[in-house]
């Protein structure tokens, strides 16, 4: 057996944690978590497994006839993308950085103030071929009715985003270049995530149900509530893939100007992407179950995921095995070990510069929450889920745009 057992709730906790740490915070709300009615038959938990606002980041949660929005977050439809290039080590040379500054300035991130002060990292002037993309999307998002994201939804569509958003360029196993990305639904799928989350607790309150936390309030198949917010999830994590594609043609685009269209072409069949915070209806265990996913990929059989390292770390190309018990699910990245405040407070400069050495990437003390020893080590993560994936391509950084 290659997870432990977490007991306390009512139905146990399988996590996949052997040789990783894993915070008393973390276990106390997984425990809250799998002492919910709803949940059934267990929660599973993979190995970058964290303390998360209302939910634990790195959890799967199934439930019988009702959702926890909660545990799917706020990031709706947050993810991956990955491709490899005809490119190699020696066709970038020394233009790692020139490749970097091309980047930040094509794709508007947590810096950039093209939207303003009060939407940093927003298009100033939405592209035509985004300005196209919304269109296809705007009426979906009509029928969802999220009136306070109607502003920034379209100017937000194509960017980057803070956090532990990216846009990468690394080298294979081969010595093949890859472009990889992670982003999400940004403002818009916050207020969804939001909107639905205090929608479940004020219907939770109304009906006098008793929660271990309350953030870990439902909604009930059947409601117009529920409905509304399977809706409202799905076309989230559309905008999440759009956003995904958009970004990555302006890494193309980048790439293709600056080392020649005849040397630079994405290998279209080994393109992958990936969804890690979302709701699915799934059939496990003989049921048809609510399956949330909060900062954990899909890992069927031979279905390919991405698992990012830090910054200075490695990434990887995983291949999922079907484990039954971790309702075929695998780790989203190496996963935080300490909060972004600890890791502003206990990293230092000399310590980012030295953990990034040889990646072109931002050194200044506005990204040390993202610096690679506020991670796990991503290679002890992979150990503890041999049994979920296995690896196809490794990857390591060479210039990283954060967002």
């Amino acid at each position: 057996m290659s997870y432990e057992t977490i007991d306390g709730g009512l139905v146990p906790v399988k996590a996949w944690v052997h040789g990783v740490p894993v915070e008393d915070v973390a276990r106390k709300q997984l425990v809250e978590t799998a002492s919910l009615p709803i949940v059934w038959p267990h929660v599973a938990v993979m190995p970058d497994v964290h303390w998360g606002m209302g939910a634990t980041v790195g959890s799967v949660v199934p439930t019988r006839g009702a959702v926890v929005p909660a545990c799917v977050g706020v990031d709706l439809g947050c993810g991956m993308a990955a491709s490899p290039t005809t490119l190699t080590s020696a066709d970038l040379g020394d233009d790692a950085r020139a490749v970097f500054e091309a980047l930040e300035e094509a794709i508007p991130h947590g810096r950039s103030d093209n939207g303003g002060p009060n939407d940093r990292g927003a298009w100033g002037t939405i592209p035509v071929e985004v300005s196209a993309r919304w269109a296809a999307m705007a009426p979906g998002f009509e029928r969802i009715g999220m009136p306070r994201a109607a502003d920034r939804a379209p100017r937000q569509l194509g960017t980057l985003g803070t956090g532990n958003h990216f846009v990468e360029v690394c080298l294979d196993e081969t010595d093949r270049v890859w472009l990889m990305l992670h982003s999400g639904s940004r403002g818009v799928g916050n207020a969804i995530g939001s909107h639905f989350i205090a929608l479940a607790k004020k219907r939770c309150e109304a009906d006098g149900v008793t929660l271990p936390n309350r953030d870990l309030a439902w909604l009930h198949e059947g409601t117009p509530e529920f409905s509304a917010y399977v809706e409202a999830v799905a076309w989230a994590q559309e905008y999440a893939h759009e956003n995904r594609r958009s970004i990555m043609a302006s890494a193309v685009a980048v790439m293709a100007r600056l080392f020649g269209e005849t040397r630079f072409a994405i290998v279209g069949p080994e393109a992958v992407e990936c969804h890690h915070n979302y709701v699915s209806r799934e059939d496990h265990f003989g049921e048809s179950l609510w399956v949330t996913r909060k900062g954990a990929v899909s890992a069927r059989t031979g279905q390919l995921g991405i698992i990012p390292g830090s910054m200075g770390a490695k990434s990887f190309i995983v291949r999922g095995k079907g484990n039954a018990d971790s309702f075929h699910t695998c780790s989203h990245g190496a996963g935080r070990v300490m909060s972004r405040g600890a890791a502003k407070k206990q990293i230092t400069l000399a310590m980012h510069e030295s953990d990034t050495a040889g990646v072109v990437c931002r050194k200044d003390a506005d990204v040390l929450d993202e610096s690679p020893r506020a991670y796990k080590n991503v290679d002890d993560v992979m150990a503890a889920q041999a049994d979920l994936v296995e690896v196809v391509h490794t990857l390591k950084g060479v210039v990283c745009v954060k967002g």
